[in-house]
């Protein structure tokens, strides 16, 4: 069986009604994307913010008559910027998904490998994990340079606070390197389910501690702190993550685009010594050791 796909460009102002329009005209799905490289960036809870320029893709049976609903568009006042179709020929859906992911390299020793595929290098530190609710897979420039950050590093026995845990990715990579106990912290309840489920999958969960920020014990100190959260809480934030690390402790930020770097980088000097500023495309990485009292 084949499918009708059909794009239209829009406003973020009018991307819901074109959405609502589609769905009454029995498209199967609706989906809306960025139209203009504009990304959105951890929204507010509850909040759903669009791209200024947003393309909403509509998917129909073959047989569903494009001048029709074009037309039916129009009728409610939903004129798109600019619209094109396409077939898509029937496959297996899952299939093709799965196909997207294979084994990643971070460093010398360390791959994430799906769970349906065999890890490369049997010898390697293989951390098993598929693409989930949570962000971090390894496939973003800024979870990249953390792995190998972490990959660069002597962590065994130390304790590690991935704060911003997302996927557990960090907190979990950090255990099968080595690390004696990781905690992981994030805003997001769902990301905790997804550590957790992520630890059970690696072996690691009895050493892999989880919680929302405000349920994070008051006298907790840690060896190593990741954080790739992004550039403005990182610097809201630069006070309670120093409080976090004792004398000497390893720190590697990230989610910090190039231009934000000098910003970050002034927020932890006053408590850390910073070692030159790491960069993959468009994103850095900034990392250094908890200056002595």
């Amino acid at each position: 069986m084949a499918w009708l796909q059909l794009h239209l460009a829009t406003t973020e102002k009018h991307a819901d009604a074109f959405q609502a329009a589609l769905e009454n005209l029995g498209a199967c799905a609706v989906t809306l994307t960025d139209g203009a490289d504009q990304p959105v960036f951890e929204p507010p809870p509850g909040t759903r913010p669009l791209w200024q320029n947003t393309v909403v893709s509509a998917l129909f049976e073959a047989d569903a008559e494009l001048d029709l609903i074009l037309t039916a568009l129009q009728q409610q006042g939903l004129q798109a910027d600019a619209h094109h179709h396409e077939t898509l020929e029937d496959q297996v859906w899952e299939r093709a998904w799965m196909d997207d992911f294979s084994p990643m390299r971070f460093g010398e020793r360390l791959w994430i490998v799906p769970s349906w595929t065999d890890a490369p290098d049997p010898n390697g530190v293989n951390l098993k994990l598929d693409p989930g609710l949570a962000f971090g897979t390894g496939t973003h420039e800024t979870t990249a340079l953390c792995l190998e950050w972490l990959d660069g590093h002597a962590l065994n026995g130390k304790t590690v606070l991935d704060f911003g845990c997302g996927s557990g990715v960090l907190a979990i990579a950090a255990l099968l390197l080595g690390a004696g106990k990781t905690t992981g912290t994030d805003i997001d309840p769902q990301a905790l389910i997804a550590s957790e489920e992520n630890a059970r999958n690696n072996g690691v969960a009895d050493r892999l501690d989880l919680f929302l920020p405000e349920q994070m014990p008051a006298e907790y100190r840690c060896d190593v702190l990741v954080a790739n959260i992004l550039a403005g809480p990182l610097v809201e934030l630069a006070e309670l993550l120093a409080g976090y690390c004792k004398p000497g402790a390893g720190l590697a930020l990230s989610g910090i685009l190039a231009e934000q770097a000098d910003d970050v980088r002034d927020a932890y000097s006053r408590w850390f010594d910073l070692t030159p500023t790491t960069q993959k495309g468009d994103w850095v990485r900034i990392d250094g050791v908890r200056k002595q009292p």
